[in-house]
């Protein structure tokens, strides 16, 4: 908080234990803290409600939005041309009806050569062994 590196912190502690003596270094250290702590609450308790009293919060809210809007709005701008550049195409006229295509002839004989079948692939060494 005040950049106190530890060896400037030492010193201090060392400087208070010869001047407060052993007895009396303990109820100080304590008594300090304390008055810090009152210090540090009583601050923040002014800035809450300095902060209260202005309405920074909404403030702060109400730019963030105005901040986001005028971003959008931007982006809309940009966007806007490349929106109208890619347009589908659409044809000027109608496609010509066309035939539905004939289907194919089926024949219900059997082709000349069965296929012989297939042999069975070699068993994998890394599946476990088949059952017989």
């Amino acid at each position: 908080m005040f950049g106190i590196s530890f060896s400037e912190l030492l010193l201090v502690g060392l400087v208070a234990l010869l001047v407060l003596g052993p007895e009396r270094l303990p109820g100080a250290a304590r008594t300090a803290g304390l008055w810090i702590g009152r210090l540090k609450r009583s601050f923040n308790a002014i800035k809450q409600e300095v902060e209260r009293e202005i309405g920074a919060d909404e403030i702060r809210r109400q730019l963030h939005n105005e901040h986001i809007l005028s971003m959008e709005e931007e982006a809309k701008k940009i966007l806007a041309p490349l929106q109208d550049a890619v347009k589908p195409l659409t044809p000027a006229e109608p496609a010509a009806p066309t035939e539905p295509a004939s289907p194919a002839p089926v024949s219900l004989s059997k082709p000349a050569s069965d296929p012989a079948p297939q042999p069975a692939a070699p068993h994998d060494p890394t599946l476990p062994p088949r059952a017989p």
